[in-house]
């Protein structure tokens, strides 16, 4: 069937939004004519690609939400219900699986709804779910599959990712104000589960062999994870090579700042998907989560370090035994370094 007007929704976070970017190509691919309309929280905006494989953004604020009365929400959701109305999808394509995309899906006045193999939270009683082949692959071959159902051809894995000409001139100028002029590696240690972090004794460790080489370690992230970069600063003696840069950029300015390093390294977290969609050299290291599943994709200088422990793949966001991170240690970690800097 022909759509015209299609609606994908993929609100968060920032590793699932950059799991959907290929999907989005591929959707396009298959509708070049086609009006497609990206529903997302207004924080991970500034990835959705720019036209034209996407053509307009809807914003649901998550934040401002949760912050309503319950009235104030019934509101908001009958004023979104109006706002969807008013566009006459004619195809509407779950990607988040939840029971907050579920919802939007049933208010969306479409009546031909799908979503990806993994309808979570009943989700699936509102949109079909697709799967294909891939079920069990990656997750960017699992949203493929969904690609594939409409017919679309997928060759190559492409990530479609917005221009950050701007953003490099930023960060460029903030490196400059610290001293840095050469080349860096990105380090991004925190991650959404606290089980998921490799320890910040670990990250200090590593920064100070690599400085020891000769290079610039760059510390990047989010403000929450402000109080692990100032203790990974101060466990490797302040030295003026390691710029800690955490909780002082935009996203779109710590994607920039992947763009521009040598190397990335990170545990499971957003960021590193950025590097695997720039295709930069990248070393990550996984505990609780699955790397076959959620692991950097795309690109063909990735490294991915599984802790020895049996345990590794639990998926567990808490943990009353957590070292399976600590398993991988600092040697480890400068082993896929060095070899990768003698490559480049």
């Amino acid at each position: 069937m022909e759509y015209k007007n299609i609606l994908l929704i993929k609100m968060s976070s920032l590793g699932d939004i950059l799991h959907t970017l290929p999907f989005a190509a591929a959707l396009r691919q298959r509708f070049p004519q086609a009006k497609i309309t990206w529903l997302v929280h207004p924080q991970f905006a500034g990835f959705v690609p720019d036209p034209p494989v996407i053509d307009e953004i809807i914003y649901f604020d998550k934040v401002k939400f949760n912050k309503m009365s319950l009235l104030d929400k019934l509101a908001y959701f009958l004023e979104m219900r109006r706002l969807l109305h008013s566009k006459k999808f004619d195809l509407v394509i779950d990607m988040q699986g939840l029971f907050k995309s579920a919802v939007l899906a049933a208010i969306s006045g479409c009546p031909d709804r799908i979503g990806y193999c993994e309808m979570r939270e009943g989700s699936g009683l509102v949109s079909k779910a697709i799967c294909g082949s891939h079920s069990r692959d990656h997750v960017i071959e699992r949203y493929l599959d969904v690609a594939r159902y409409l017919g679309a051809e997928v060759k190559e894995i492409t990530f479609p990712v917005p221009d950050l000409d701007k953003e490099t001139l930023s960060v460029q100028k903030k490196l400059q104000d610290r001293g840095l002029q050469g080349d860096y590696i990105v380090m991004v240690p925190g991650a959404r589960w606290k089980t998921k972090e490799w320890p910040a004794e670990h990250y200090a460790s590593l920064a100070k062999m690599i400085i020891a080489d000769g290079f610039a370690v760059v510390l990047a992230g989010g403000p929450d994870d402000a109080a692990k970069g100032e203790k990974i600063t101060a466990l490797a003696g302040n030295p003026a090579q390691l710029i800690n840069l955490i909780g002082q950029t935009s996203l779109r300015e710590l994607a920039a700042l992947i763009k521009g390093c040598r190397i990335y390294i990170s545990a499971d977290t957003g960021p590193l998907h950025f590097a695997a969609a720039l295709k930069k050299p990248l070393i990550a290291m996984y505990g609780p989560t699955k790397a076959d599943r959620t692991g950097p994709y795309g690109s063909d200088d990735a490294t991915v370090i599984l802790s020895p422990l049996a345990c590794v793949g639990c998926l567990k966001k808490e943990c009353d035994d957590w070292h399976c991170m600590y398993a991988i240690t600092p040697e480890m970690v400068y082993a896929a370094y060095a070899e990768k800097i003698r490559r480049l």
